[in-house]
């Protein structure tokens, strides 16, 4: 029977016997990684499955269940004939040659154990990516500076609606045909994204008709509008857009590179019709802490979006799905997981990465390394290393992901609690300008690490281009593996969302560290905490309470009183924002003690007690300082009068104001309002003391009663 992993049936080729794979060894090896219930049959292993041994796909094909094809090159012909033969069953592919296979480390131990890993988080099933759909009916507008502009309109004039606007064109001839429309103007603002762009330009001016010598046009105007869904910047001046690469639909090639417009115009003339891109990020307003009340707190994700996607909506924020390029920057840095990455959807990312690392070490691998890539540049690198060099190290754990920029904090904290020793993060040139937030969440977590004993610099960001560089490094870090061993691992889920998830790996880290510390300096921007009030000033107006989104800081209803949650604050700032008396501070710090799950108090105070009720209410220094620097000084407050009434609650302030003799405005006495409870309260003490009377009577009467018409008892008249 074929390995069937997780309800998944593995196929595994040798590529023509180009790897060392050995099917005894492979399949004890994925015993060993394959957790109970998870694993079942034996490595059947193929030398030629996409050629020679193809019958062997297409049974697996009739049999129906999901199928995990250990192979990625030939992976449209696998597609291709499940089509021919009409098959519904799953299909997906994982590469072990390029990963693993093709490497002068391939017959080693880690090796072995690194295909059973690839395998364990290949066959995690993956949750669809939401899409969004968008259309574009092929109006384009070139903005050029020369005769390239209405070369490149005249080659696309027959596939799409082209217009040409001219930023201070030199001198040119007219065309003898004006087959496009021809404008002048400098765009001042530009917005929008495929489908759906908006400009607006000064100095905007037709071309003139009766121009003879030379392209003329008729008298500008500022400030014109238009609209279209493509454009094609041939200016060689500032982008329209930032990161303008990412922007789809907008294309800047280099004018003076013929090679690259013709490649622009090629793009341009399949931009027309319905399409659909992923959904990246998901949003949830209910736990951002981007501000309230009109008070900015976290601005995180603002900071960090590099096509500007993302804009502030008072408390909230609004993220553009069709102008987001799915970086994932704004999901790595958001302390409460309220903008969370969808590529792909749920928390697949985490399965894969706790399958892949515990596989690896249970099936006997050491000091793992864990390789962040993307599948543009990093899968590219890792080709060519596998092809022209190496290979990489048998002890480096290849791991893609759709962005490396998506890698935050979590993402990292729980790499190392579940046992990778270190973190290799590929990144590519197309990622210039846009590592910012990336450069942050490894500086926090080489904060948690070094604080806890592990030492600093595990985690590395490679960015060399050329890939002789890149195998150097990697094998540079495998061979010092032994001076960073790795945390000892955990086995704790992936579950809960991205706060949950960072505390698990963090605590786990803390618990197993070599010199734990229970509370460790932070970094400013770390999504851990606490807040410093100053006492003195502070006057229990509890505002800093009604801000806190996310209920780090509550309140006591009855007496005043402020309790802080540490694990629950975010660090956003807007109990500082918010605080008119400007006496809070933020503390960035992690905290493993037990303290920080539960309340501790930040301030209280004793309750005032209204001089007339008795009610409490109020803080009392608070009370007591108002009245004493209002008495005398003020001339609402000249009397002891006016001072009594800030000690009083607020029912009694408007009685005491309106019981005074002769009040100008008084009315006469406002009559009692009778209930019924009132009537039959009067008719009950009326039948009590009817009967009382009754009682006495009957009592009087026994007391002078004797039987002889009331003679006293000596028989004697009066």
């Amino acid at each position: 029977m074929t390995l069937n992993w997780r309800g998944r049936r593995v196929l595994v080729c040798d590529c023509e016997k180009t790897m060392p794979l050995a099917a005894e060894a492979l399949a004890d090896a994925c015993r060993k990684a394959g957790g109970t219930g998870e694993i079942s049959g034996e490595i059947e292993l193929n030398t030629q499955l996409c050629r020679a041994q193809l019958d062997n796909f297409e049974r697996a094909l009739a049999d129906g269940e999901p199928l995990l094809v250990a192979c990625t090159q030939e992976a449209p012909l696998f597609a291709e004939v499940a089509s021919e033969l009409e098959s519904e069953t799953p299909l997906a592919f994982l590469n072990i040659r390029e990963t693993a296979g093709w490497s002068d480390e391939a017959a080693g131990e880690n090796a072995q154990a690194k295909v059973a890993a690839l395998i364990a988080a290949g066959a995690v099933e993956v949750e669809p990516t939401p899409t969004i759909a968008f259309q574009s009916a092929g109006v384009c507008l070139i903005y050029g500076r020369d005769e390239s502009a209405l070369a490149a309109a005249k080659q696309l004039a027959g596939r799409l609606d082209v217009t040409v606007l001219f930023n201070e064109p030199g001198e040119m001839l007219p065309p003898p045909v004006m087959d496009v429309p021809i404008f002048r103007g400098t765009i001042v603002q530009a917005r929008g994204h495929l489908g759906a762009f908006a400009i607006n330009v000064n100095g905007y001016a037709p071309a003139r008709p009766a121009a003879r010598e030379r392209l003329d046009f008729d008298p500008p105007r500022d400030n014109a509008f238009s609209e279209c869904d493509l454009i094609l910047d041939l200016t060689g001046g500032p982008p329209l857009f930032p990161a303008e690469s990412r922007r789809d639909g907008y294309l800047r090639p280099d004018p003076d590179n013929p090679a690259a417009v013709q490649q622009a115009l090629f793009e341009l003339t399949d931009m027309v019709g319905e399409y659909e891109k992923p959904r990246y990020v998901r949003y949830d307003a209910d736990i951002c802490v981007h501000g309230r009340s009109r008070k900015t707190g976290c601005t995180r994700c603002l900071d960090v979006c590099p096509t500007s996607a993302i804009a502030s909506a008072g408390d909230t924020v609004e993220i553009d799905p069709r102008v987001c390029a799915g970086c994932g920057a704004c999901a790595s840095v958001c302390p409460t997981g309220a903008v969370s990455y969808q590529v792909p959807a749920g928390d697949t990312v985490y399965d894969r990465l706790r399958s892949l690392l515990e596989a690896y070490l249970k099936a006997g691998g050491a000091d793992p390394i864990l390789l962040l890539h993307d599948d543009r540049h990093g899968a590219e690198m890792i080709s060519l290393i596998a092809r022209l060099g190496r290979g990489l190290p048998g002890s480096v754990l290849p791991f893609h992901v759709n962005e490396v920029t998506q890698a935050g904090l979590d993402l990292l904290a729980m790499a190392l609690a579940y046992g990778a020793g270190q973190i290799a993060i590929l990144v590519g040139p197309d990622k210039a300008g846009e590592l910012d937030g990336l450069a942050g969440q490894i500086g926090l977590a080489e904060a948690v690490t070094d604080g806890l004993g592990y030492g600093g610099g595990r985690i590395h960001v490679l960015d060399q281009r050329d890939p002789t560089e890149v195998e150097a490094a990697l094998y540079g870090l495998a061979s010092g593996a032994g001076e960073r061993p790795p945390p000892a691992p955990g086995n704790f889920l992936p579950m809960g969302g991205k706060r949950t998830r960072m505390l698990l790996a963090l605590r786990h880290l803390y618990e197993v560290a070599p010199q734990p510390q229970e509370v460790l300096a932070l970094p400013p921007g770390a999504p851990f905490g606490a807040i410093q009030v100053d006492t003195a000033g502070c006057t229990l107006c509890l505002s800093c309470v009604g801000a806190c989104p996310t209920g780090a800081l509550s309140d006591d209803p009855d007496r005043p009183w402020i309790g802080f949650n540490e694990e629950a604050c975010v660090q956003c700032g807007l109990c500082r924002a918010t605080c008119p008396e400007s006496v809070i501070a933020l503390e960035p710090r992690l905290n493993f003690a037990d303290a920080a799950r539960g309340t501790v108090t930040l301030n209280e105070a004793e309750p005032f007690l209204c001089i007339r009720c008795g009610k409490p209410y109020g803080v009392q220094q608070t009370i007591e300082r108002i009245a004493d620097q209002l008495a005398g000084k003020h001339p609402m407050f000249g009397d002891d009068a006016q001072i009594q009434r800030l000690m009083m609650c607020d029912d009694c302030r408007v009685i005491v104001q309106f019981d005074v003799p002769d009040a100008p405005m008084a009315g006469p006495p406002r009559p009692k309002t009778r209930t019924t409870d009132d009537y039959l309260r009067e008719r009950e003490i009326e039948e009590a003391r009817a009967k009382l009377l009754d009682e006495r009577a009957r009592e009087g009467a026994k007391g002078n009663g004797s039987g002889n018409g009331g003679d006293p008892p000596d028989g004697k008249g009066s």
